[in-house]
């Protein structure tokens, strides 16, 4: 079977079902702040991030039964080869904004991204689920954005932003990012989720969006396809978009908005 030909947009439902009884099980700021281990991305792995992933990973094994093969990247488990493996990737995030979900603020996603080969040019399809508003951003490469069912755009571009969607907004990486933002952004705005943040501006709700520390694969890889698709503009520091890898070792900065102009500004804040 051909990864390309798989039912993704199901797929992704279905991980979102999934996902959805486990909040509902799991409630509560103690109750969700269990951890076990450390996970291939380097962070403590809470339980509830472990049991969302695996609810992506029954699906995948799903696929794979059927003669699909593709390698999986997840913060948590790292590469997993399924079939033969490669080119075609898989990069998961099962919980993007995951401390927003251990203190049960509504604001955090499930981001699932399919790519040709390793890089964020080649990804085919993007997907974010933002659990806090229930709302689903897809884009299938040459397709266009959605939002739901409808079409999305970015804004209008322009020396000044209106609002800003800021991530990784430590207060010691913030100080430098607000100086440089004074003066051409009339407000600030932190969701606590890159895919988030990102899929906003696809649908205009931000103008642009910028992380104050380098972000990996698995939180932006969905997000800045859902980005150009609606027409706006993604950064990853210096590199080109064929530069960008989709290994869970890679580290850059990302920055996005609706066009040339909002980025430069974005990227001044990195």
């Amino acid at each position: 079977m051909d990864v390309f030909s798989a039912d993704w947009l199901g797929i992704c439902r279905r991980a979102v079902a999934a996902q959805r009884a486990i909040f509902a099980e799991v409630r509560g700021v103690s109750a969700r702040t269990a951890y076990e281990g450390i996970g291939e991305g380097g962070d403590h792995t809470l339980v509830i991030d472990r049991r969302c992933e695996d609810a992506v990973f029954a699906e995948l094994e799903a696929l794979a039964g059927q003669g699909a093969s593709f390698v999986a990247v997840s913060e948590e488990r790292g590469e997993v080869s399924f079939g033969d493996g490669g080119p075609a990737m898989v990069v998961i995030d099962p919980i993007d904004g995951s401390l927003n979900a251990r203190r049960t603020l509504p604001s955090h996603s499930l981001s699932i991204a399919v790519a040709k080969g390793d890089s964020m040019a080649e990804v085919e399809f993007g997907y974010v689920f933002d659990f806090g508003a229930g709302e689903e951003f897809v884009a299938q490469r040459g397709g266009g954005a959605k939002l739901g069912d409808e079409r999305v755009a970015v804004g209008p571009d322009g020396d000044k932003i209106e609002l800003l969607g800021l991530e990784a907004a430590e207060p010691e990486r913030a100080l430098g990012a607000l100086e440089a933002l004074a003066g051409r952004v009339y407000r600030l705005r932190v969701v606590g989720s890159i895919a988030i943040s990102a899929a906003y501006v696809s649908a205009g709700r931000f103008d642009a969006m910028a992380s104050l520390r380098p972000c990996r694969s698995v939180d932006a890889a969905a997000a800045q396809l859902i980005v150009r698709e609606a027409g706006g503009r993604v950064s990853f520091g210096d590199l080109a978009l064929e530069q960008a890898s989709l290994g869970l070792d890679a580290r850059y900065p990302i920055a996005a908005a609706a066009g040339e102009q909002g980025l430069a500004i974005a990227r001044s804040a990195q």
